[in-house]
Order: C-alpha cells, then sequence, then structure tokens
C-alpha cells in the first residue's frame, strides 16, 4: 500500500503526460514557454481570479508574495506554528518577524479569535495556512484583516482545490499561493507553484519579481528573484489538471469511508482519546492528508507497520520550539493546541487510488489497537 500514490496516476496519464513533455521537447522553450501561459490561464479560470502568476516552488511564491507587499525589516506577519517551516522561514527572510497565533482544536487552523490580539503597529499582514487540505476560516480571518487594512496570503499548498462558502482556496484573500510538490494533490514531478490574485498592479509585481524584476528586456525597476515556473513542470500539470475535480472526488470518497470505518463502537465510546480533524463551516477539503490524533501515536503506527500500512507523523515540532526560531522568546506551552496536535497528530494513506479493501485494512488496524477516533 503507497501512502501517496503518483506510479497509478501515472499510468493513468502516461500517453497525455508524454505526449506534454514531447511538445515541449520540440519547441525548445524551456524556460517561460507557452504551457507556462496556458497552465496559468486555465488556472486563473479554474479558481475563478483574473490573474495567476506560475512560479518556482510554492516556497517561492510566499516569498514572491511578501515581496509584492512590500514586507521587510521590522515588519511582523501573523501566522500559525502548526505547518511547515517555508510559511515561516520566508517572513523570517524578508526581515520581517513570524508572530504565531495558536490553532483551532477542530480544524487544526488557524483560529481567528486569537488574532486581533496579536495585531500590533508593525503588523503588515496575516498569512493563514490550509492544513492537511481543507482553508482556515478565512470569512473570518478577512473580517479582522479588512478592520485593520491588513492584506491576507493564503498559504494554499495543502487546500488548492477545496472550497471555502462555495469560492475556491486561492481566490479567498489579497493573495493565494500554492505549491506543485509532488506529493500535493496537484501536484508536478519537481518543484512548482503559483500566485493567484484579483489585484492588476500586485499581479504586474508579482510576475516582475518572478523574472529578477525585469519590466522589459534590459530593464529591472524592481528586486526580483529567479522565481519562474519550469515549462516542463507546467505542461505535466496541464496533463493532470484535466483529472484534478475527479481526483478531488475521490479522495473525498476514500474518507468518507476512512470516516465510516472508524466510527467508535458503543462499547468503547468511554475509552476514545483520538480525533479526526473536523471540516470546517462552509468547507470542502481535497484530504492532501486524512489525520487523526492520538495519545498512542508511536504504539499506533508501530502496528501499522507491522500490518505494511504506511503512516507519517507531520509537524511532529512546531515552529515556536524550532531552534532557528528561538529568538522570538516562544516557550513549551505558549501554543497549547499546537503543541497537542503536534505531539498526537498521525496521517494515514491518502490517494485518489485507494481501493476500499485497502480502507478497510487501515482502519482494521486501527480498531484493533484501541484507538478508535471519535468523529
Amino acid at each position: 500500500m503507497d501512502f501517496i500514490d503518483l506510479k497509478s496516476q501515472q499510468a493513468r496519464l502516461r500517453q497525455e503526460i508524454n505526449g506534454r513533455i514531447g511538445k515541449v521537447l520540440a519547441h525548445g522553450q524551456y524556460i517561460m514557454g507557452p504551457e507556462v501561459g496556458e497552465l496559468e490561464e486555465r488556472l486563473a479560470d479554474y479558481v475563478g481570479v483574473k490573474h495567476c502568476i506560475g512560479v518556482s516552488s510554492g516556497t517561492d511564491s510566499l516569498l514572491i508574495a511578501m515581496m509584492a507587499l512590500g514586507i521587510g525589516p521590522g515588519d511582523e506577519v501573523i501566522t500559525i506554528p502548526y505547518t511547515w517551516i517555508s510559511t515561516a522561514e520566508m517572513i523570517a527572510l524578508k526581515g520581517a518577524k513570524p508572530v504565531f497565533v495558536d490553532i483551532d482544536p477542530g480544524t487544526w487552523n488557524m483560529n481567528p479569535a486569537l488574532i486581533e490580539q496579536a495585531i500590533t503597529g508593525r503588523t503588515r499582514a496575516i498569512m493563514p495556512v490550509g492544513i492537511y487540505g481543507q482553508t482556515a476560516d478565512m470569512t473570518a480571518i478577512n473580517t479582522v484583516a479588512s478592520k485593520h487594512n491588513l492584506p491576507v496570503i493564503e498559504d494554499a499548498a495543502q487546500s488548492f482545490g477545496a472550497t471555502h462558502h462555495n469560492r475556491k482556496s486561492c481566490s479567498l484573500s489579497t493573495i493565494g499561493s500554492t505549491s506543485f510538490f509532488p506529493s500535493k494533490p496537484l501536484g508536478c514531478y519537481g518543484d512548482g507553484g503559483a500566485l493567484f490574485t484579483d489585484d492588476d498592479n500586485l499581479a504586474q509585481t508579482m510576475r516582475q519579481i518572478r523574472v529578477h524584476g525585469q519590466a522589459k528586456k534590459h530593464h529591472h525597476p524592481i528586486l526580483g528573484i529567479n522565481g519562474r515556473l519550469d515549462t516542463l513542470q507546467a505542461a505535466i500539470v496541464l496533463a493532470k489538471l484535466d483529472i484534478f475535480d475527479e481526483e478531488i472526488e475521490r479522495r473525498q470518497a476514500v474518507a468518507a469511508t476512512y470516516n465510516q470505518k472508524l466510527q467508535p463502537s458503543a462499547s468503547s465510546i468511554q475509552d476514545q482519546a483520538t480525533s479526526i480533524q473536523q471540516l470546517g463551516a462552509g468547507n470542502t477539503s481535497v484530504y492532501a492528508q486524512y489525520t487523526i490524533l492520538t495519545p498512542e501515536r508511536t504504539e499506533l503506527q508501530a502496528a501499522l507497520k507491522e500490518a505494511d500500512v504506511p503512516s507519517v507523523s507531520y509537524y511532529t515540532v512546531p515552529l515556536h520550539l524550532q531552534p532557528v526560531f528561538s529568538d522570538l522568546g516562544n516557550r513549551q506551552g505558549d501554543f497549547p493546541v499546537t503543541e497537542k496536535v503536534s505531539a498526537e497528530c498521525l496521517s494515514l494513506p491518502m490517494n485518489p487510488y485507494l481501493t476500499e479493501e485497502e480502507v478497510t485494512k487501515v482502519a482494521d488496524r486501527i480498531r484493533n489497537h484501541n484507538a478508535v477516533p471519535v468523529l
């Protein structure tokens, strides 16, 4: 059983992928070739925004977004400590300070009720993250941001394709950012990412930043980076985009099967100590991961391994406890929900090609270990 099954998808799309790659090899425009523009148009239409800018990675997309907003030394950006390091890393690389707020105990995404108390005179942006495949409560976050005239950068590296009140992730804020890392629900075969906005000026600035700040040949009015999306990677994403919605439906079906198979029995309810990530109000998820919490994580992971079931614990050391951010002055106990989720999280196999028999095998192993999640 594969944790993330790229082989089955590749077998299904081999002819389309090879055809797309063949066209790139034939025209030879490996950097900023026509497939990049085609992908940008299709993704902008898919998300429902005016502009999509393909970039070199999800990490670089966050950096470019902050560069376009003029964030720099002395500024503060509010984000969460339960996420991959690149979220806060890019804030720090801009010379700004990551300011953490705790996550919601049900959705494990940014808790909007905690944002306002974290805002200071130095706050320049809010950066929520779509953990495990669903967006944060962007409606509530945007309300706070609007009150304080702050831009919102949605880190949608895991939630691209999800919806919040029938609007697509990456259309919910000032700038949306995503990743095409191979393990993402919509991934390429290397690094890649994209930025989304309805703001014409921001779009123009971000396009310039990704090509070294160049407005036209030999004319560089702003500082930029080498942040271009590789044409071959764009071609691969184009092939995968054709079946993306179908794969989202399959992921949601797999998650529904997990939910049904892991329903606690009446006799075991009092013994339950584990839980599953809850969907936020108005949310759908693309289930980049299917994750449970259990205080018996080490034992359960070992039991799953014995049954040849892979599992992964993500973000086991939250960002506020990472040595690189020790100068921020955060301590153990500052963000208790984050620390609980970090200590107990366990992601189960999740991909569109899992069979009901495979999901049943995983669920049975968990039930036999007396670690049935409470739904």
